[in-house]
């Protein structure tokens, strides 16, 4: 079997492939085939070496994977050989309230972008029936983010969203199914047709009207959207506030505009909407959205897809951002 390795921090280019033998699943276990795995934003910092908690050199990369079960050990029985399978983003994460800092892939394991992996029967779900591998590998981390973060979300609400990353498509996608109306912001015409045809109400171009808190207002009668799902960080949560109605809930997911910016103490207290932290989500978050997802259709937005070969094309692609959706590599 072939595995991508991290041989030092500064980009894709220090990547390296190395040979080994196929590893057994032991007790407890699954040997997976792993058929494709997706590029994530928290990637680029990783093979920049800029992560926090540091990675080790050496790691294998990537977080999310989708592949089928070629081997079971002894007392497996959520699975059986051919079952068809994704990972849960965070591995020790099952379910409840996260109160402790969770064990990470490429942090304290290795990651996916290899041909077989053996993990714990236990981090695994079933991939949904109607999606290829390729889609299945994109849920791990960007859907499940997108899942939590519209949380509570009921038929009627309003859901604002950022931007085309993976977690603002799903969002769009996901709380339309939910039955909410979506106002999506973006920066061209052709992202807004791709927003539009994933369900997207209305679309707002935020180059052209940089106060799109105030644009939102108008759209919703003065009365602002029940959640945001919050993508950009420090300069886009203002007009997200300006955006929101009276005890709306802001989920906040990344940082995608930068770390600029800042916001006023008061403005926060006086806007009277709640803030949440998002951190992508547990199995059971991911089995919810998995059944959801096939109950209503839904298949991942994926921008390209790259051969296990041009695994640092694809890294080099995503990593300058000029995408609509996911990536994904071919195993």
């Amino acid at each position: 079997m072939r595995s991508f390795h991290i041989s030092s921090f500064g980009g894709p280019d220090n990547l390296i492939i190395k040979e080994s033998e196929i590893p057994k699943a032991g007790r407890g276990e699954v040997l997976v085939r792993v058929r494709a795995s997706s590029l994530n934003f928290r990637d680029l910092p990783i093979f920049a070496g800029q992560y926090q908690p540091p990675v080790q050199i050496g790691r294998v990369p990537l977080s999310d994977g989708a592949g089928e079960i070629e081997a079971v050990g002894e007392s497996v029985k959520r699975f059986r050989v051919g079952d068809k399978v994704v990972n849960s983003f965070l591995p020790n994460w099952f379910g409840g309230t996260l109160n402790t800092p969770p064990e990470q892939w490429i942090v304290d394991h290795d990651g996916w972008l290899t041909e077989y992996k053996v993990v714990n029967a236990e981090i695994l779900v079933p991939m949904p029936s109607h999606m290829s591998f390729e889609e299945g590998a994109t849920l791990s981390c960007a859907a499940v983010t997108a899942w939590s973060a519209l949380a509570g979300v009921r038929a009627g609400d309003v859901v604002l969203t950022q931007g085309t990353g993976g977690v603002s498509l799903f969002a769009v996608q996901l709380a339309v199914a939910l039955g909410a109306r979506v106002i999506s912001t973006t920066s061209s015409h052709e992202k807004t047709q791709t927003l539009r045809r994933l369900g997207a109400h209305d679309v707002i171009d935020y180059n052209a009207t940089p106060e799109w808190g105030d644009a939102v207002r108008e759209l919703t009668n003065g009365r602002g959207v029940d959640r945001v799902v919050e993508v950009g960080g420090p300069l886009t949560l203002p007009q997200s506030m300006k955006a929101s109605a009276v005890g709306a809930e802001i989920s906040i997911v990344g940082i995608l505009a930068g770390y600029e910016g800042g916001v006023d103490f008061m403005t926060m207290f006086m806007s009277r909407v709640g803030f949440r932290a998002v951190t992508v989500g547990n199995r059971r978050d991911l089995e919810d959205m998995c059944r959801a997802m096939e109950q209503h259709g839904i298949r991942p937005v994926i921008d390209s897809v790259y051969a296990f070969d041009d695994a640092k094309a694809a890294i080099t692609h995503y990593g300058a951002r000029n995408i609509v959706g996911k990536v994904v590599i071919q195993h």
